[in-house]
């Protein structure tokens, strides 16, 4: 597996933004498919964004379209989800996670990636 770290977490007021960090362990970061989940007290972990391996591509869930942006630094094997207009319903643990195989099957999915990170909390008060 790989080694997914996040930072960037806080406390923000509606409106206002925070960027999340996921750093990646290993050589073959280039290769992986990442995204972000983020899981509510009391609900299941959700989907929120996607990246393609070469960052051709990206994918958001419908309730953050338009407000977040994820990216990725091959260089410092970093992938970022920038979070504008935030709300609070965007409150939740922040997740970064790695699909190892490159390939976009299921990657709104959580079994589509095979490492996950610790995550990170992300509070919006109204």
């Amino acid at each position: 597996q790989v080694q997914l770290v996040e930072s960037g977490g806080g406390s923000v007021q509606a409106g206002g933004s925070l960027r999340v960090s996921c750093a990646a362990s290993g050589s073959a970061f280039w290769r992986y498919v990442m995204g972000w989940f983020r899981q509510a007290p009391g609900k299941e972990r959700e989907f929120v964004a996607a990246i393609s391996w070469n960052a051709g591509s990206t994918y958001y869930a419908d309730s953050v379209k338009g407000r977040f942006t994820i990216s990725r630094d091959k260089a410092k094997n970093t992938v970022y989800l920038q979070m504008n207009s935030l709300k609070p319903e965007d409150t939740g643990v922040y997740y970064c996670a790695a699909d190892r195989d490159g390939g976009l099957l299921g990657i709104t999915t959580k079994s589509g990636y095979d490492s996950w990170g610790q995550g990170t909390q992300v509070t919006v008060s109204s």
